[in-house]
């Protein structure tokens, strides 16, 4: 691209929270960027997290099992200086705005990448490689339902509905609670990042965004000061059906 994009935002979020139905609605308004997760490739592997590295050491190696086998890429695909030119061609709209998905889990990740000390809390880094920035911080409040849909996801490599046809999920309530404290944990610490760092982002919460589409994607373009004629219906199916339903109700009723 000729020039720097003229606005900076990022969506901040947990994993199966609804953030790549936000993110797919401002990009198909045309004027809100082309928020992906660009930053998601770690250094040590340069591929996204593997579904085995959501998990610590101390998780049950049978719960493992029903997991994927750990794959590696090349690290050199989490070169900052090289890849950020084409990050900021694929994510810039023509009115000039980049967007970008954060998650928690990497986001430590990308902070050593940008900075020599992430310990000063990554805003600074931030700020210094894409200048001053606008956040929007999604959440989902039903955590079990959020970590039931990424036990599925990390199964099945599947993270969209129509990928997971072939593939066979099952129930397991470790991996589940596991996933809960875990999306519920990384959900709190973005909320003290943003208050350590004087941040103060547009929340959006899944559950009023599903029930009020066009609303919250209009609420966002106005918190990043663009505007679209034309709100389109969402772009995604989601992923949630019976079997989420029905593993939803099973775990709460164990617990």
């Amino acid at each position: 691209m000729s020039s720097w994009p003229r606005l900076v935002y990022f969506v901040c979020a947990t994993p199966r929270s609804g953030s790549t139905l936000l993110c797919e609605s401002l990009a198909a308004t045309g004027v809100a960027g082309k928020p992906e997760e660009y930053f998601e490739r770690l250094r040590h592997s340069g591929l996204p997290r593997e579904p085995r590295e959501y998990f610590d050491g101390g998780v049950d190696p049978a719960m493992l099992d029903l997991l994927p086998e750990t794959r590696t890429g090349d690290p050199a695909e989490t070169d900052l200086e090289r890849e950020l030119p084409r990050y900021l061609e694929e994510g810039t709209t023509p009115n000039g705005v980049f967007g970008s998905k954060l998650m928690w889990n990497y986001f430590d990740d990308l902070l050593a990448r940008l900075s020599s000390a992430p310990e000063a809390g990554g805003l600074d880094a931030l700020t210094q490689r894409f200048g001053p920035s606008r956040f929007v911080h999604v959440t989902r409040r039903d955590k079990v339902a959020q970590a039931v849909s990424l036990w599925r996801a990390v199964q099945t490599r599947a993270w969209n509905a129509a990928a997971e046809d072939c593939a066979h999920p099952v129930f397991d309530h470790r991996g589940i609670e596991y996933l809960r404290a875990q999306v519920a944990a990384h959900d709190d610490a973005w909320t003290r990042w943003f208050a350590a760092n004087a941040v103060e982002p547009l929340c959006v919460e899944y559950e009023t965004f599903i029930a009020a589409h066009e609303e919250t994607v209009r609420r966002v373009l106005d918190h990043l000061g663009v505007s679209a004629d034309h709100i389109p219906d969402p772009p995604l199916e989601r992923q949630g059906d019976d079997r989420s339903a029905r593993w939803v109700a099973r775990f709460k009723e164990a617990a």
